[in-house]
């Protein structure tokens, strides 16, 4: 066996081990990796198309946005980084990573060549890469309680409050 299948072996993510940490459904999971190459696609173009301007900030926002791309791709798509060695060990580092800190770095990407040059082509282009961000969001917030939990919740606070209720009331009346 040779060190690049050895390493490759480490790098590889045990999908039992990853999809009982976070609790994301299969669906949800491909959701996100979809809206992550989309929105490296999205990056990739419209860095490019910023690049082409004399402005300073333009070609700085651009180049941000490329390699925006070049990080959501690898992270999100490391097939489309074959030829870059260390592509899977780099996704199988980002996929043990919580979904709230997945949003955190990847809104931030989005984030700061919008704040370097506020542009209709930097909106755009990081729209779907800040979208990918606030889908791992929404994962780390969990699963939506079921309506039957909700109400027999509700029903013990309703009673409780009745009981403190009529325990004031009858505090007065002695």
């Amino acid at each position: 066996m040779s060190s690049q299948d050895e390493q490759f072996q480490a790098a590889a993510p045990d999908p039992a081990a990853s999809s009982a940490d976070d609790g994301m459904t299969w669906w949800y999971r491909w959701l996100c990796r979809i809206a992550g190459v989309i929105g490296g696609m999205s990056c990739a173009f419209a860095g490019l198309w910023n690049c082409v301007t004399i402005n300073p900030l333009n070609i700085a926002a651009g180049v941000w946005m490329m390699l925006n791309a070049f990080v959501l791709f690898l992270c999100e798509a490391p097939f489309c980084c074959q030829f870059i060695e260390f592509a899977n060990a780099v996704s199988a580092r980002a996929d043990k990573l919580r979904p709230w800190q997945k949003a955190a770095f990847y809104c931030g990407m989005a984030v700061f060549p919008v704040m370097l040059s506020l542009t209709l082509t930097t909106l755009f282009g990081n729209a779907i890469a800040f979208a990918t961000g606030v889908l791992y969001g929404l994962s780390a917030l969990g699963k939506k309680g079921d309506a039957i939990s909700y109400a027999r919740i509700h029903q013990q606070q309703k009673q409780m409050d009745e009981e403190k209720l009529t325990g004031a009331l009858e505090g007065q009346a002695l």
